[in-house]
This record gives C-alpha cells, structure tokens and sequence, in this order.
C-alpha cells in the first residue's frame, strides 16, 4: 500500500482515531490475519464466525502493525469505522456479523481502497467477470501484462467485498496494472465492486448456471455481470464473449469501446485452426487486427482458449504484439490451486483435480478435458469424482442430471459420484445406458477414496470436481499422498 498515516486514513473513511494520535505511518500491508501482519502494516479486525478480529489487535499491534481499523474501540491504535449503513448490512451477509461491525469494517476497507486508487495516477485497473473461468483469465492476464510492468492481482479468488479491496491495497506507486477479479451473489454486487476500484478496462467471459439458485434466471446473472461493462467510462474498454450471446449483446450496455473476442468470424480478437494434444493442451492462431502469432498453451483443456482470447485483448489494448503475446501465453502456467491441476504419479497414474469448485459449465469443460487426455494416443481409462454442484436452485436436479448423461456420451469409463446430494448425476449416467459399475454413487470422500485405491490401475486418468464445500479436494489430496509415502 501507498505510505499513509494513520489521519490520513481516518479522513479518507470518515473514521474517528482511538488511543493514537494520527501521526503514525503505515509502510507496510493491509491484512485481516493477524497471523500475516508485517511491521509497519494494518490490521483489519473482521468479525468472523468463531473468532473476532477486535480480539487479535493488540496482539497484531505487537507483532509490528501500526495500527488497527475496527468497528469499536479495541486496545491499540486505531481507526475506528463509522456505524454500518442499512445499505452495507443489506448488501453484504456475513456469518456472526450480529451487530453490523463487520460490514461496517468492510465499508471502511471499501473506502479505503478507493482512496488509494484515487492517488495512483499511473495505474490501470482491469475487472475481470464471468460464470466460471474468472480466475484462470485472471491469472492470464497478470501473467501477459508483468513484462510491460508491476501488475497486482488476486491470489486464487479473492474476488468478494473483502478480498477485492485488499488485493486493490497491495498496489502502490510503482504499480502499473491492477488486475481485478468481480464475483456477485446478488444485483448490485459487481457495480459496488467498481465503485471500490473503477476500472477502465472490464471482460466479461461467459453467463452460465452458477449461483442459479439466487439469481433465478441466466438472464438475471447477466443483468449483474453487466454491471462492470456500465462502469466503464467513455475511454475504457470492454473485452466481450462474442460466442455467448448474453455476453455480446452488453454491447449495448456501456458507452466504452467494444473488442469481441472468440471464435466467431466477426471477433476482433479470435483463434482459429484450433488443435489439442494428447494432453489436452489447445494450439491456435491469434488473430488480431494488427496481426497473427502461434499459440501452444501449457494449460489443461480446450476452454482455455477463450480466456486466453480475452487476456490477448487486454494486453493488445494496453500495448503488446501479437508476437508478444502469443509467446507469452505460450509460457504461461497454472498459478491458482486446485483448477485444473494436473500431475502424473509414479505408477502412471494422472490425477486431475479441478476441485476448487464446480458448476455445469466448468463440469462439462473438465469432462471434455478428461475424455481428450483418456483417448489420445494409447486407449486410458478414464475416471471422474464428481460431488454436488451447490447454488442451482430448482435446476439442481436436472443439472446434475444432465451431468451424468455427459459422462455417458462422452465414454467416461468410470463415474463415481460422491454424496446424496449429488445423486441426479448416478441416475442421469443409468438413464443414459451406463450399467453395472461404470457409475457408481458413494456416500462420502473416504468411501470414494477407498474405491479409488481399490481399483486405480497404472495409466488410469482421475478427474475430481465439486463445489468447495463437497470437500473433494480431500480425493485429489489422498490420491497424491501415495507419492509422498
């Protein structure tokens, strides 16, 4: 973060200063953790389900920072928050927050970030939304725009009311580009996200199913996801999916400039002569209007290429070559965990594990993975771990469902589908024609593992996928444990 004092902070957020008298520096990072906090930093106390941050901060405080943002007095230097908004209560629901303080914290961080951009003159701020494949576009992103200078962005999805404002506070005066990631659980998130950090570039990837059950309707979550393309100012830029029709027709949405990217012939921005490899890895042409460079991605899977699509035209607008980027997203790697994780064990054995999360979309584009790195070259087979995929609301069933069925049409040789809530996808696959054991529904992770180490065989290829809170992660973990016994 910039240098500020402690005043300064205050007046930035309209906070009070307890037990300091504003003249101390913060040189260090903004953290929520005590555990992380750096001499010369802040500490954000958050009210949490088990534990509350106001406990921690004179232990914070002893651990180097120099002072605290809290909701009430607390013993150490501080900024203390104005009283939470019936507008921030009702806009962010966080679990033990009983008294309002921990919105009100969030509002102050909120102000706080946007006073820091407000001083960055040098920086541009990049948002980047979608159903599924934010993070890896993201990471995408960074990854071609580092070269042309010091570029700030999320680790993993730090995407929210918290993880947004502190990923905008890790940039300082040197940083040139502020990669942004926008999550929404409801109308009206993403637009107060860009009121925090207003971007001048916004992509938006894909409208799909995720968090269904909330919003009702794909063209609800569309409504939502275009809020960023709103935001954008007259001479900003929006990056738009010129293959999926809810995301081109924002078009008309934002007085910014539009860049298509995708297949479709009429993309500023698009890949063409599309191949993949035995490991599922896609090669293309970039096209762009200033020229055409080779692509080989080192990602998993032939739904990369879209993201890669949309990280080309934010790095063409701010100033790459085709050339340029092309040997760029050539090297670029997998920097989030648990997305498309692929490593080989010593018995020959491929563990996939795409377990951060799940929802159709990014489920269908993981089997379709799999199905690929099972029949290039010598026949493997094919296993998916799949488990419940959470917030589809009334469609869950049907969802999951059709879920199974895919894993029929595209031979899956193995379907283990972990717990009851997940059961559709084990009906689906016999309603499609799977029968004996080729699809199989488990009660929980340690009945999945058990099977596993039953019956992996050398060669085998396992995918496992499921929303965060089936805990599949688990299955990947113990899958790969075997190499480290």
């Amino acid at each position: 973060m910039i240098r500020l004092t402690l005043r300064e902070i205050a007046d930035a957020i309209g906070g009070e200063l307890h037990n300091a008298d504003g003249s101390q520096v913060v040189t260090g990072s903004v953290e929520f953790d005590s555990r992380a906090v750096v001499p010369g930093g802040l500490f954000i106390a958050m009210p949490g389900e088990r534990v509350d941050g106001h406990d921690f901060a004179a232990a914070a405080v002893k651990a180097g920072a120099v002072g605290v943002l809290a909701a009430r007095p607390v013993d150490a230097p501080a900024v203390i928050v104005p009283a939470a908004t019936d507008a921030h209560t009702k806009s962010v629901a966080l679990v033990g927050d009983t008294d309002g303080s921990g919105a009100a914290v969030l509002a102050g961080l909120g102000a706080l970030a946007r006073a820091v951009v407000d001083r960055l003159d040098g920086v541009t701020v990049i948002g980047v939304t979608g159903s599924s494949g934010k993070t890896s576009t993201k990471d995408l992103i960074a990854q071609l725009l580092e070269p042309m200078g010091p570029t700030v962005a999320p680790p993993g999805s730090f995407n929210n009311e918290l993880g947004h404002p502190w990923t905008v506070l890790r940039a300082d005066e040197d940083t040139k580009h502020l990669v942004l990631e926008l999550s929404a659980r409801g109308p009206g998130h993403i637009a107060a996200l860009c009121d925090v950090a207003p971007p001048r570039i916004g992509v938006v990837i894909n409208v799909g199913s995720a968090h269904l059950g909330e919003f009702g309707s794909r063209e609800d979550i569309a409504r939502t996801k275009g809020e960023l393309v709103e935001k954008l100012p007259a001479d900003g830029v929006a990056v738009l999916n010129a293959d999926d029709p809810l995301v081109a027709a924002m078009a008309e949405r934002t007085a910014a400039r539009v860049v298509l990217v995708g297949e479709a012939p009429h993309a500023q921005v698009r890949a063409v002569g599309i191949e993949t490899d035995e490991a599922a890895r896609a090669s293309f042409t970039l096209v762009t209007p200033i020229g055409e460079a080779k692509v080989t991605l080192g990602l998993h899977g032939a739904h990369h290429v879209g993201n890669a699509l949309a990280a080309a035209a934010v790095a063409l607008e701010l100033g790459a070559t085709p050339d340029d980027i092309a040997e760029r997203l050539s090297g670029a790697r997998r920097v989030s965990a648990r997305r498309m994780e692929v490593t080989t064990r010593a018995d020959g054995v491929t563990v996939v594990n795409d377990s951060y999360n799940a929802n159709p979309e990014s489920v269908r584009a993981a089997l379709k993975t799999l199905a690929t790195m099972a029949r290039t070259g010598e026949r493997r087979r094919s296993w998916a771990v799949l488990g419940v995929m959470g917030e589809l609301g009334d469609s869950a069933v049907s969802a999951h469902d059709e879920i199974g069925r895919l894993a029929v049409r595209l031979d899956i040789n193995r379907l283990v589908v972990v717990g009851d809530g997940a059961r559709a996808m084990h009906q689906g696959a016999h309603l499609e024609g799977s029968w004996g054991e080729e699809s199989v529904l488990v009660p929980d992770v340690d009945a999945a593992v058990a099977l596993l180490r039953a019956e992996l065989a050398p060669g085998d290829v396992v995918l496992v996928k499921a929303s965060k809170a089936a805990a599949l992660w688990r299955v990947a973990d113990e899958l790969l444990a075997v190499d480290a016994q």
